[in-house]
């Protein structure tokens, strides 16, 4: 009885530091880039503003993830502990050289991971997992995580998953997993600070951009990749007219949510 309760106390012990450190992290972030934001006017990508309702909406949904993601976290440290996955507190004894190697695979594992998830959530069947992230036409930092609990999971499960099969380092791990919220929180807050053209950049055109996920919150069935633009151009899902969109800025040009969709055919939820 007595091994339950320790074993009932160590699960909410690291239950609630998981909590508190998701939590910090998204409300760090999101507000950093809220507050960044409100000196970024003039490269705002949409002309319609996120309505009071739209923010409580993202941050109630957002917090359930919150809350979803701390579990998940948790089971990693349990599973860790019990040695189904490999973490090593430091560097060594895998070295700076795996460790590099390791982020760069991992966003480039969780890049395919999200471009081909996001595709399954947009067929009519799964569709009805993926409405509340759709809610958010005009996406604000706070979309980081407004997600419907089924679709948390599965965002959630990429990091376990990935475990099963990569060792990584702690430090490895916790510079991934900010990496993440980061760019997460970035592209959602409707700002555009890259150059715009109709042509892609020779050394970065295969980032993506806010506009293009701006494209996909409007036009909902293109531009499914969300670090990079690698799977949208090779599977043909890249808005017809991107290039054009990145070029004008949509504020400036005067372009209306209508003319996207008319320019994009149907947008479905």
């Amino acid at each position: 009885m007595a091994d339950l309760v320790q074993l009932a106390g160590d699960i909410l012990a690291v239950w609630l530091v998981s909590l508190t450190v998701n939590l910090f992290a998204y409300v760090v972030v999101t507000a950093a880039f809220i507050h960044s934001c409100r000196f970024l006017a003039k490269y705002k990508i949409q002309e319609r503003e996120a309505s009071p309702a739209d923010v409580r909406r993202e941050i109630k949904s957002s917090l359930r993830t919150v809350l979803i993601f701390s579990v998940i976290y948790a089971g990693i440290y349990f599973g860790t502990r019990a040695g189904v996955f490999t973490i090593y507190l430091g560097v060594a004894p895998l070295g700076w050289g795996y460790m590099l190697f390791n982020i760069l695979a991992v966003i480039i594992a969780h890049d395919a991971y999200f471009y081909w998830t996001h595709r399954l959530l947009h067929l009519r069947r799964f569709r009805r997992f993926h409405r509340t992230h759709h809610q958010s036409i005009t996406p604000t930092a706070y979309t980081c995580y407004a997600f419907d609990g089924s679709e948390a999971i599965l965002h959630g499960i990429f990091l376990p998953v990935w475990l099963l099969f990569v060792p990584m380092q702690l430090p490895a791990l916790c510079i991934a997993v900010t990496l993440m919220i980061v760019r997460n929180s970035f592209g959602h807050t409707g700002v555009e600070l890259f150059a715009h053209s109709t042509e892609r950049s020779k050394w970065f055109g295969w980032l993506g951009s806010n506009t293009d996920h701006d494209l996909h919150h409007t036009a909902f069935h293109y531009n499914f990749g969300f670090y990079f633009t690698w799977w949208d151009r090779l599977m043909g899902t890249e808005h017809p007219n991107a290039r054009e969109f990145r070029k004008t800025r949509w504020s400036k040009a005067g372009i209306r949510r209508t003319e996207i969709f008319s320019a994009s055919g149907t947008h479905g939820r």
